[in-house]
């Protein structure tokens, strides 16, 4: 797999596919949490579905991810980011999200929610995502806007 990617804006008719992909990449850390609903969990995205924040990760010939990216007045929430298990662990997570941060128009921070003892935390705290709360089941973090030339 190449780390060549673009995002395409998400369109209605992403919807269904885009709450599969979630059902699938949240459900071993929603089952170690007790909290695996296979039908709330696609209905939770199906419900708050805003595609004109959300991109669709396209690699290899194929849609491969999504990222959101929700703003705020005083902040820039990642949400919805997932990247579907064939493309996971070779480098594509982390190179969408340095894009979509060092693209940054403005100084707002970046804030996020991570599910308790997800790997993908590991994956913030790389790009410069530190806590800021968490409960029992998510974690919040935040990371300033990267430094630009």
């Amino acid at each position: 797999m190449s780390l060549d990617f673009f995002l395409r804006p998400a369109v209605a008719s992403d919807a269904a596919w885009i709450a599969e992909l979630r059902a699938v990449v949240m459900r071993a850390d929603l089952e170690r949490l007790q909290r695996f609903d296979p039908v709330r969990v696609r209905e939770r995205f199906l419900n708050g579905f805003q595609p004109e924040h959300t991109y669709i990760i396209h690699t290899d010939g194929v849609d491969a991810g999504v990222i959101a990216v929700r703003p705020e007045p005083d902040s820039r929430w990642i949400e919805h980011f997932y990247v579907a298990p064939t493309h996971q662990g070779r480098g594509l997570g982390s190179a969408v999200l340095g894009h979509v941060m060092g693209a940054a128009i403005d100084e707002r921070p970046f804030r996020l929610n991570v599910l308790q003892g997800s790997a993908a935390r590991t994956l913030y705290e790389r790009h410069g995502f530190v806590l800021e709360s968490e409960d029992p089941v998510d974690v919040f973090m935040v990371a300033p806007t990267p430094d630009r030339p």
